[in-house]
């Protein structure tokens, strides 16, 4: 077997970051990790989504290092996994020329409630931003990815990797709405919902203070349902 050539030219620092979405507290939140407070590290203690550098030896290509990075931080395997871009300068990263591929998850509710690692916590989205301010140009990444979920919700099923198991069509609604940020009409969102092939009824029902509710669940395609149109801003 040949030796590989020496390389002779500088590499830059290669990572990949991912935007983990879900629907916590009736809110579109977005998984942070808390950086090391060591004095070496950059931006010590402030918020980052999570991610990191390649494993070359170990990551077959940027999307499974994306997806070691997701299991780490919460212990589960995303439903849907897209990614969202690059980015890349000598100014982003204080410890030299870097560049990172950028990708965005969505865990349905069950998932996200589960065991995360001790750095990781949930944040709510308010509009295109976080709280804290995030490290490295992060701050631009989440609105990257916040965008583009939502501009494809408009003709997508993509709401539906947010949900549990079962679920009503009010909750599958509701979780729409979130991510759009606007409230959607009900016959409507029911007729697309129902033609899409996209769920089916279960032999059970939702029982509460008001009449029963049918459940549904998704049905077992993997890829999301494209819609014929957009849904329309009210008004």
């Amino acid at each position: 077997m040949p030796e590989k050539p020496e390389l002779d030219f500088p590499r830059p620092l290669t990572t990949v970051d991912v935007v983990i979405f879900a629907i916590r507290s009736d809110a579109l939140q977005v998984l942070l990790v808390q950086r090391p407070r060591a004095e070496t590290e950059p931006f010590p203690g402030a918020w980052a989504l999570p991610g990191g550098f390649v494993d070359i030896a170990g990551d077959r290509d940027l999307e499974a290092c994306a997806a070691r990075k997701l299991k780490d931080k919460t212990g589960v395997v995303s439903p849907y996994l897209e990614q969202l871009g690059s980015w890349g300068s000598a100014t982003r990263d204080p410890r030299g020329w870097s560049a990172t591929h950028a990708y965005f998850a969505l865990l349905p509710e069950h998932a996200a409630g589960g065991t995360l690692a001790a750095d990781a916590q949930w944040f709510a989205v308010e509009g295109e931003k976080v709280r804290p301010k995030l490290a490295f140009d992060h701050a631009e990444i989440l609105q990257a990815a916040v965008q583009r979920l939502r501009s494809k919700v408009e003709y997508t099923s993509l709401p539906a990797y947010l949900m549990p198991p079962e679920f009503t069509l009010p909750e599958l609604q509701r979780t729409f709405e979130i991510v759009l940020d606007r409230p959607l009409e009900k016959s409507a969102f029911r007729t697309r919902m129902l033609a899409a092939d996209l769920i089916e009824p279960v032999a059970r029902m939702r029982r509460g203070p008001n009449r029963p509710a049918q459940l549904y669940r998704l049905k077992k395609a993997r890829a999301p349902v494209f819609f014929a149109r957009t849904f329309n801003p009210p008004g």
